[in-house]
């Protein structure tokens, strides 16, 4: 399958194939990317985003595994609920009561010390034995303020208190949520799920139709919340389809 959709490269661009790693969504399995710096090619990073690519600091990568291609890059239509084309079910109506209390500011991607906490102390409870649970604080700078494109912080606070941060890229057709840290107390308020609303109706007023969330895994159970944004599309075979007809 070509990796690049229908991008047209006007000057070389070095891709990498990166060592096996162990499978973050699947235990007993290996994973590889297909990466590239494009520091000097930020122009491509939109395109390589709508061919399933995401980024890392200067980096861009998708997965590309050999015997495996349970990745799915995802995407959802902006809306606030009432405008747009994103279905609020319920739950997800629930969620946004539950933290209408919470206030926002999107802010410039600059590391600061507050934001270094909360993520901390996010990974220490939620992610101890994972890949980034080693981040000091230099990492953390690195991953929040190195982009080769717009990129901005979405912060939420409940009265004076810091409760969830996400990182976010500024696409022309979207925004993408490239990372987000919650405050562990909170976690009854569903965080993950109200950013994913809120950046939705972002999204939406700033007139970009879409909304890119990085990969889906049908049988990962941290990626199912991802398939309740309705409706969700995922890439395949060089394709955006609904999700529920792929599913069918």
């Amino acid at each position: 399958m070509n990796q690049f959709g229908n991008i047209k490269f006007a000057e070389p661009v070095e891709f990498h194939v990166t060592r096996s790693s162990p499978c973050s969504y699947r235990d007993g399995l290996v994973e590889q990317r297909l990466a590239a710096d494009i520091s000097r090619h930020s122009h491509l990073h939109d395109d390589l985003a709508k061919a399933g690519f995401r980024r890392v600091e200067n980096w861009v990568y998708r997965p590309i595994c050999q015997h495996c291609n349970a990745c799915q890059p995802i995407r959802i239509p902006s809306g606030d609920g009432q405008d747009g084309n994103l279905i609020h079910s319920r739950s997800q109506q629930r969620v946004l009561k539950a933290n209408a209390d919470l206030t926002r500011r999107i802010l410039p991607n600059f590391s600061r010390s507050d934001h270094y906490d909360l993520f901390s102390k996010y990974l220490n409870a939620r992610h101890g034995d994972g890949q980034m649970a080693d981040m000091d604080q230099d990492s953390y700078t690195n991953m929040i303020t190195l982009s080769p494109i717009e990129t901005v912080l979405v912060e939420y606070r409940a009265g004076e208190d810091l409760v969830s941060v996400m990182m976010v890229d500024v696409q022309a057709d979207g925004l993408s949520a490239v990372y987000s840290f919650f405050d562990p107390e909170i976690q009854d308020r569903s965080p993950g799920t109200y950013m994913v609303l809120d950046l939705a109706a972002i999204a939406h007023g700033m007139a970009l139709p879409y909304v890119y969330l990085g990969y889906y895994v049908e049988d990962s159970a941290k990626m199912k919340y991802k398939a309740r944004f309705r409706p969700a599309e995922i890439l395949q075979s060089g394709e955006w389809v609904t999700l529920d007809d792929k599913a069918r």
